[in-house]
């Protein structure tokens, strides 16, 4: 059974830094690829940061409205994800959820509020 436990969401203000977690359980992080995601009220879910897994190369992908700001990482021994926002802005607000992609399969995280105040 695929399980998640996401934290560090929470309210900021504009300038200000969060650390998002999503701990998984039942599926080994490093073997596959994972990625941040976002969805703000009335807009669609939009990629953030993805990181791929299975080899010796990582390769990572962030949106545009992210670069130099946000950071993807993972605690291969922790089997736990993160996201580092840095310079956060009052756009950055939404619903922010983890996946992890296992063949074709999408397994989402429940999803942590990020509010940034102006």
């Amino acid at each position: 059974q695929v399980q998640f436990v996401e934290s560090g969401g929470g309210l900021v203000q504009a300038g200000g830094s969060l650390r998002l977690s999503c701990a998984v359980s039942g599926i080994i992080l490093s073997n596959n690829a994972i990625g941040w995601y976002r969805q703000a009220p009335g807009k669609q879910r939009e990629l953030v940061a993805t990181l791929t897994g299975g080899g010796m190369l990582n390769y990572v992908n962030y949106a545009d409205f992210v670069k130099g700001r946000f950071t993807i990482s993972r605690d291969n021994a922790k089997n736990t994800m993160f996201l580092q926002m840095n310079s956060l802005k009052p756009e950055d607000t939404a619903v922010y959820y983890c996946k992890v992609i296992v063949g074709r399969t999408d397994y989402w995280g429940q999803g942590t509020q990020v509010t940034v105040s102006s």
